[in-house]
C-alpha cells in the first residue's frame, strides 16, 4: 500500500514580538518559596540519573514528551526496523504509552483495563499480567470508547485507573494488587479513562463522564494506602471547587464569588459537566499543578445561559490541598465542545534576560496560549487550525470574541462552525523540545454542522442533546503534525495529511527526531528541525497512543508504540483505507 500524500510546508521567521506583562516580583516570589516534598526531589534524581527509563507518560512532570536520548538521530533513523511485538489481546482504542523501569516494560490495555509487565532481557515475555474484574456496565456507559489513558510508576507500584471509578496499584514485581480504591459510582454515568500522575506520595485522577450529566472532580490518594486525601470540584460553590482567599485570577471574567454556581441557572451546575479526564502537569518549584476541565453538560447551551464556570477551564493547584491558586476559562458558555483537558506542557522561557516560568497549551478551541504558568496571565495567543466561532481573544478581559452567527443553538442548525467537536486538537498530547525550542502539535482540521435539541437529566443516560456531523475545513488537508513557537504563538512548519486527523501522541528526541502515527496506521519519524519525513512504515492499525523511547539491556536505544484505532479517532478511521483495530505493541530499534 502506497504512503499516504503529505505535504511539508515551511514558514520563514517572523519578527518576533516582546513578551507582554511582567510577572509581577512578589508572585514570582511567593510561588518559588513554595515547599517541595522529599519524594518528588527524589523522582526528579532519579530521571536525571537514568534518561534511558520513563517511568511517566509524559516523561516527565512538565509533559514535554522528550527524551534526551540520541544514539538515535538524523543520520541513521533510516535504519530503523521491528524488533519485537507483542498483541495485548484487545480491540478498542489504545491511547496510553508504554512505562520502562528496571528493565521492564508495562502496558496497560482498553476494557477490561488488563496490565502486563515484559521482561526486556527476554524480549515479549510476560513476566507477570494483571487482570481486574472490571464491571462490564461500564462498557455501556462509556463516552467514546473504553480506553485507558494511561499509567504510573512510582515507588515499585503501578498504579491506573479502572473504567468502573475505581483506582488501583499493583507492586511492580510481581503484578498483585497492593490497593483499590472506589471513587465513585458507575450506574450514574461516572467512569475514569485518565492517566492518574503522582506527585510527592499523592495520586491524582479525577473523572470521565461530562456527556451523561456527571459533575467534574479532580481527587488525590496516598500513594501507600489508596485512602483520599482531598477531593475538588470543579462545579458549584467555592468551597467545594476550593477557591479561597488564596486564589488570584489574572482576568476580571474569572474574577467573583461562587462563580461555578451563579454562572448557571437553577441547579444545573449540579450535572454540569466539567471532567477531568484528560492531563496533569506540575511544577515541582511553585508547588502547582495543572488541569483541565470538559465541556459543561447538557451540550445544548441553550438549557444553561451563562458562562457555565468552571467548565472548558484549567485550573492551577496546590497538591497537598486541592486548593485553587487561579483558573482562567478557555471558552465561557462553551457551545461547541470545547473541552479545555488537553495538557498543559510546562516550559521556561527567556524574557528580557531572565526566565520565564510559561505554560503552553493546545485548545480545543482552536487556540494555541502560551500562559505565565505562576499568574495565568495569556502572554501569547493565536489560531493554529482553521476556526471561525471567534474572531480572537480579548487581552483585557481574556474571553473570545465570539461570533454569534456560529453559535449552537435549539431547532436551527448552524453550518461550517470550524473547528468541529474535536477540536483543533483533542487529548492526543503534544510534545517540546528544549533544542528547538518548538511544540510539536498533531492537530485536526474538521469543521461540523450543529444542530441542538432539549434533552432531560436521567442518571446513567446521556445528556446531550445536539447532533453535530463533520464536514471538511479549509485547506484541503484533515491533520496535521504542526512545529509551533510558542513565544510567538506561530507556526514554524507543519507536515499536513490529507486523509485522516492526527489523533496520535508525539515523542521529541535529543537526536533532533520527532515521532507519531496516523490513523491509517503509518509511524513516522521526521527531522524536529525542518520537518522532513525521514522515515516511516505502516503498523498493523492505526496509532492513537504516545510514543516513547528508553535504553534497553543491551544498550540499544529502542522506540516504542501501541496501535489500537478506536476512541474518538476510530470515528474517523472506519473507512475501507483503514486497518482494521487491533491492540498491538511495536518495538523498534536499528
Amino acid at each position: 500500500m502506497a504512503p499516504p500524500m503529505t505535504t511539508v510546508i515551511r514558514i520563514s521567521d517572523s519578527a518576533r514580538r516582546g513578551l507582554t506583562a511582567l510577572l509581577a516580583s512578589i508572585a514570582l516570589s511567593s510561588a518559588c518559596s513554595a515547599p517541595r516534598g522529599d519524594a518528588a526531589e527524589a523522582d526528579l534524581a532519579h530521571r536525571e540519573k537514568d534518561p534511558g527509563e520513563w517511568a511517566t507518560q509524559g516523561s516527565d512532570y512538565s509533559l514535554t514528551r522528550y527524551s534526551p536520548l540520541a544514539k538515535l538521530d538524523t543520520s541513521n533513523v533510516s535504519g530503523l526496523r521491528v524488533a519485537w511485538t507483542f498483541s495485548t489481546g484487545q480491540v478498542h482504542g489504545h491511547e496510553g504509552t508504554p512505562l520502562v523501569v528496571n528493565d521492564v516494560m508495562y502496558i496497560v490495555t482498553p476494557f477490561p483495563d488488563q496490565a502486563y509487565a515484559l521482561d526486556l532481557k527476554k524480549p515479549g515475555t510476560v513476566k507477570w499480567s494483571y487482570t481486574p474484574a472490571t464491571n462490564p456496565w461500564a462498557e455501556g456507559v462509556a463516552c467514546c470508547d473504553v480506553v485507558n489513558r494511561g499509567w504510573a510508576y512510582a515507588d515499585g507500584k503501578i498504579v491506573y485507573n479502572l473504567l468502573d471509578d475505581r483506582t488501583i496499584a499493583l507492586d511492580a514485581k510481581d503484578g498483585h494488587e497492593v490497593w483499590e480504591t472506589k471513587l465513585a459510582d458507575v450506574n450514574r454515568g461516572i467512569t475514569m479513562t485518565m492517566a492518574p500522575l503522582i506527585v510527592d506520595g499523592k495520586v491524582l485522577v479525577g473523572n470521565s463522564g461530562g456527556e451523561m450529566g456527571a459533575r467534574g472532580w479532580i481527587a488525590a490518594l496516598a500513594l501507600s494506602d489508596g485512602h483520599q486525601l482531598w477531593r475538588a470540584y470543579t462545579t458549584g460553590p467555592d468551597s467545594d471547587v476550593k477557591i479561597t482567599a488564596k486564589t488570584h485570577n489574572f482576568y476580571r471574567n474569572d474574577q467573583g464569588k461562587d462563580l461555578g454556581v451563579t454562572s448557571w441557572p437553577n441547579d444545573a451546575w449540579k450535572h454540569g459537566g466539567a471532567t477531568v479526564w484528560g492531563w496533569i502537569s506540575y511544577d515541582p518549584e511553585l508547588n502547582l499543578i495543572y488541569h483541565g476541565t470538559s465541556n459543561p453538560g447538557p451540550w445544548n447551551g441553550d438549557q444553561r445561559p451563562g458562562d457555565n464556570k468552571w467548565s472548558s477551564s484549567i485550573f492551577a493547584r496546590d497538591p497537598n490541598t486541592g486548593e485553587v491558586r487561579w483558573a482562567y476559562q478557555f471558552t465561557p458558555h462553551d457551545m461547541w465542545d470545547y473541552d479545555g483537558v488537553n495538557e498543559n506542557v510546562l516550559i521556561d522561557m527567556a524574557d528580557g534576560g531572565r526566565t520565564r516560568k510559561a505554560l503552553v497549551h493546545f485548545d480545543r478551541n482552536g487556540y494555541g496560549y502560551t500562559m505565565d504558568r505562576a499568574t495565568g496571565e495569556i502572554i501569547a495567543v493565536a489560531p493554529f487550525v482553521a476556526q471561525n466561532w471567534s474572531t480572537g481573544i480579548d487581552r483585557s478581559t481574556g474571553a473570545p470574541v465570539v461570533v454569534k452567527e456560529k453559535g449552537a443553538h435549539q431547532g436551527t442548525v448552524t453550518n461550517d462552525i470550524c473547528p468541529s467537536t474535536s477540536g483543533g486538537k483533542d487529548e492526543e498530547p503534544s510534545a517540546y523540545s528544549p533544542k528547538t525550542g518548538l511544540v510539536y502539535v498533531p492537530a485536526i482540521n474538521v469543521c461540523m454542522n450543529k444542530g441542538e435539541h432539549q434533552v432531560q437529566y436521567i442518571a446513567g443516560t446521556p445528556y446531550m442533546g445536539s447532533n453535530f456531523p463533520a464536514v471538511p475545513a479549509p485547506g484541503g488537508f484533515k491533520g496535521a503534525l504542526i512545529a509551533w513557537d510558542p513565544k510567538t504563538a506561530k507556526e514554524v512548519w507543519s507536515v499536513k495529511d490529507t486523509n485522516y486527523p492526527l489523533y496520535s501522541g508525539v515523542l521529541t528526541t535529543g537526536g533532533d527526531l520527532v515521532f507519531y502515527g496516523t490513523l491509517d496506521g503509518w509511524f513516522r519519524a521526521l527531522d524536529a528541525r525542518s520537518g522532513r519525513v525521514l522515515w516511516q512504515q505502516q503498523l498493523g492499525s492505526g496509532i492513537i497512543g504516545g510514543p516513547m523511547t528508553y535504553i534497553g539491556p543491551d544498550g540499544k536505544q529502542y522506540i516504542a508504540v501501541l496501535s489500537g484505532v478506536g476512541g474518538v479517532g476510530g470515528v474517523y478511521a472506519k473507512t475501507p483505507s483503514a486497518p482494521p483495530t487491533g491492540g498491538m505493541l511495536y518495538v523498534f530499534s536499528l
